[in-house]
């Protein structure tokens, strides 16, 4: 579960940012050079990139969607991973006279773009802000061309709704010359996400929405996160179900051993001393199987990690399946162990070593 969070992680690295700035009320807003530089003033702050998203229409020949375009200005590949997820082509938005966008494998798809086209412009249609209804409908709407520059995959969420293109041609299209809708954010290696979200939103005020890339999607990681407890919490009850051999063994070994005890006690020694003579044999074959299963899934965890044996086929975002293990994992896995084989050691050595058990038939 750890090596899937990770792998969602990494996917939403590369086209979201660290912090992600929006207004409270409203879709757009202006960020002057003023409000910029409050917030590269905060320690922590590294980079600062603007973005513009709307919906539009774009039309390829016969074929034709709904959208969201995301313009970027240059910062936004310096503060995401977006290389990475780009599958053809390359990212490139503009080239001397020429706007390029990349697509979303499920859009290019829909619309049957050829990246290796530089003749045929793609159109990309939205309706002009603040001017009344004209007889002529094309005057209700701004109409820009672009070349496909690349494709993208990252999700379904992604590569089926998302054209990136030049902040600039997002102006133009959405009429928007001194707005934007999100200021997006880098942060430096050693900086501290929650604190500076918190200095920054000091800084900006309360009239905008600040988030992290985890608070952006925090449905998603809420889920992958509740799975993992839901896992160890079943694997929780497979091992009490298993602790009833623990439970037979000590009955057994207690009853076995009913004549050296009843010698102890004869030398001298108390139910306290006995009760812990037997919790410590509790305690070390749950000690023992801990260890034993721990280095085991430590070596396949590893063979996974190194050799990839259990693999996945071309439609799955990774080839292989992940794993990433986790020092706290390990703490917890014997932290439960314990407690369940404490508590499996405490019924038959407290019910077993009674006085009245141990000499009750003499």
């Amino acid at each position: 579960m750890n090596g899937l969070t990770g792998v969602v992680a990494n996917l939403y690295n590369a086209i979201e940012p660290d912090l992600h700035i929006t207004p409270k009320a409203g879709k757009f807003f202006k960020a002057d050079d003023a409000f910029l530089q409050k917030i590269k003033n905060v320690n922590g702050v590294k980079l600062v990139s603007l973005s513009i998203t709307d919906n539009a229409l774009i039309k390829n020949d016969d074929k034709q969607a709904t959208v969201k375009i995301l313009g970027v200005d240059d910062n936004f590949k310096n503060i995401t991973h977006f290389d990475s997820v780009i599958k053809e082509g390359s990212f490139r938005l503009k080239e001397k006279q020429n706007y390029y966008g990349v697509f979303g494998r499920g859009v290019a798809n829909q619309l049957q773009i050829n990246v290796n086209d530089f003749v045929s412009p793609i159109s990309i249609y939205s309706p002009k802000r603040g001017v009344e209804e004209s007889i002529n409908p094309e005057d209700n709407f701004n109409q820009k061309y672009i070349f496909a520059g690349g494709t993208f995959s990252l999700n379904d969420d992604f590569d089926f709704k998302y054209v990136i293109v030049s902040i600039d041609l997002a102006r133009e299209i959405f009429d928007c010359k001194d707005e934007v809708t999100s200021v997006e954010i880098g942060l430096g290696k050693n900086a501290n996400v929650n604190s500076v979200q918190k200095d920054l939103q000091e800084v900006i005020g309360e009239n905008y929405i600040l988030k992290t890339r985890y608070q952006m999607n925090d449905v998603l990681f809420k889920t992958l996160e509740t799975e993992k407890l839901w896992t160890f919490i079943i694997l929780a009850f497979i091992l009490i179900i298993a602790t009833f051999n623990i439970i037979g063994a000590l009955t057994m070994l207690i009853i076995e051993k009913k004549k050296d005890i009843k010698t102890l006690y004869c030398l001298g020694a108390d139910n306290n001393l006995i009760r812990n003579i037997f919790m410590g044999e509790g305690f070390l074959i749950t000690f023992i199987g801990t260890v034993i299963g721990l280095v085991l899934g430590l070596i396949i965890c590893w063979l996974q990690i190194k050799f990839h044996f259990v693999e996945f086929d071309d439609q799955y975002v990774i080839p292989y399946y992940p794993i990433d293990m986790q020092l706290k994992d390990f703490v917890w896995i014997v932290g439960v162990i314990m407690l369940i084989g404490f508590f499996s050691a405490l019924y038959p050595v407290r019910v077993f070593t009674r006085n009245d058990f141990v000499h009750g038939n003499e």
